[in-house]
């Protein structure tokens, strides 16, 4: 016989794939009720997905991150589509409430969202400035520590509605800043903050006028204690020192004027309009510089108060200074105000320089102590190229 053919090569059970074709093409055709009684049994499930790792992973679809996202989330706006009455109803109730003390801080936070929404524009400036009205006119004033950081927020805030506001109002708007932003900025304990205050009072009291007599007087006259009647229709009327009202004419002057001449003067100034509207500006300006004055003593009076922080003497030192030095911008009431804040300043000043504090030296600050050494230094031009005055660098340079 032939040698087996098949001698050297491997088992036919390691070739299972040919195996399973083989059997499975051998196999009879099955019937179509065979096929419907096996169907749910032969077609096999399919695979489950083979997870990937978050970077290779497509964008979620939007169904997916519906289910993912929680079902109650806060969300904040930061524009508003809202229509014009919806702005103004909402400036309307934020001036209702940002009167009370204990709803300020909310009120203001949303009197802010307004401002960084856009919602603030020229038709509803005067809704808006109403809020700013409400919010000093509260009975907590504006420095206050429980309100402070609210007010400074606001304040700063309302700088970016300027454009919209007519000029009374800005003027306004620069007053409060005065009193909301700079006078709070004095509390802080950054040394920087408080220095670019002192710089900013330093700088409105430069610009500010040289005082009149009309000032002095107008000052006078407010702080003088007068009665007052009031009359049927509910105006209030000065009265004299008598206890009676004012008289219009007392001297009889009046009736030596001829009556066409004042009833010409008074035609003229009512329909000229470049009169009036110089006497307004006139009018404003005074009423400007007053609130301004008032704003930079209260700053003043904030500063002084500050003085027994050591790293605020310095800067308290040149700011009270500068105002004595042009005390003659501020009212007779007011100038003596500086005056007794400077004597002040003075006298802590010498108080510390003959006081002792706790290592022994004597209790100044940097400016002093520096100020102190070289009074009495010795400079030499040739310092930096000879120390004990020898000629080597000069020998070197020949």
């Amino acid at each position: 016989m032939a040698d087996d053919l098949f001698e050297g090569l491997p088992p036919p059970s390691s070739n299972t794939h040919y195996q399973q074709s083989q059997s499975q093409s051998q196999q009879p055709i099955p019937s179509v009720s065979t096929i419907n009684n096996t169907e749910s049994s032969a077609i096999p499930s399919a695979p489950k997905p083979i997870l990937k790792s978050a970077l290779k992973r497509p964008n979620p679809t939007q169904s997916d991150t519906q289910e993912a996202a929680p079902k109650k989330s806060l969300k904040f706006k930061t524009s508003t589509d809202a229509s014009e009455a919806q702005v103004i109803e909402a400036m309307q109730k934020i001036s209702s409430h940002i009167k009370n003390p204990a709803k300020f801080s909310k009120a203001a936070k949303l009197a802010i969202q307004l401002i960084e929404a856009g919602s603030v524009k020229s038709g509803v400036s005067d809704y808006f400035f109403a809020i700013l009205e409400a919010a000093m006119s509260s009975p907590i004033p504006c420095t206050d520590p429980s309100v402070r950081a609210d007010y400074h927020s606001l304040l700063s805030a309302a700088q970016n509605t300027k454009e919209h506001l007519n000029k009374k109002q800005k003027n306004q708007l620069a007053a409060w800043t005065i009193n909301a932003v700079v006078a709070n900025d004095l509390f802080t304990d950054d040394s920087f903050v408080f220095s670019k205050a002192a710089g900013q009072i330093k700088e409105a009291i430069s610009n500010l006028p040289v005082a009149t007599k009309e000032d002095d007087t107008e000052e006078a006259m407010s702080l003088e204690d007068r009665k007052v009647m009031v009359d049927e229709g509910g105006q209030t009327l000065p009265t004299n020192e008598n206890n009676g009202v004012e008289e219009a004419d007392p001297f009889g002057l009046d009736a030596l004027i001829p009556e066409s001449t004042k009833k010409g003067e008074k035609y003229k100034e009512k329909n000229d309009p470049a009169m009036t509207i110089r006497k307004e500006d006139e009018e404003e300006t005074k009423r400007f510089l007053k609130l301004q004055r008032k704003a930079l003593i209260i700053c003043l009076e904030i500063a002084a108060r500050r003085y027994k922080t050591p790293w605020c003497q310095t800067v308290i030192d040149i700011l009270v200074k500068h105002a004595f030095d042009n005390v003659a911008r501020f009212t007779a009431h007011q100038r003596d105000a500086v005056e007794k804040l400077w004597a002040s300043i003075r006298e802590q000043q010498m108080r510390r320089k003959q006081g002792k504090s706790v290592t022994g030296k004597l209790d100044v600050n940097a400016f002093e102590w520096l100020q102190q050494k070289y009074a009495t230094e010795k400079i030499s031009i040739r310092h930096s190229v000879g120390a004990s005055g020898d000629r080597r660098a000069t020998q070197w340079l020949g």
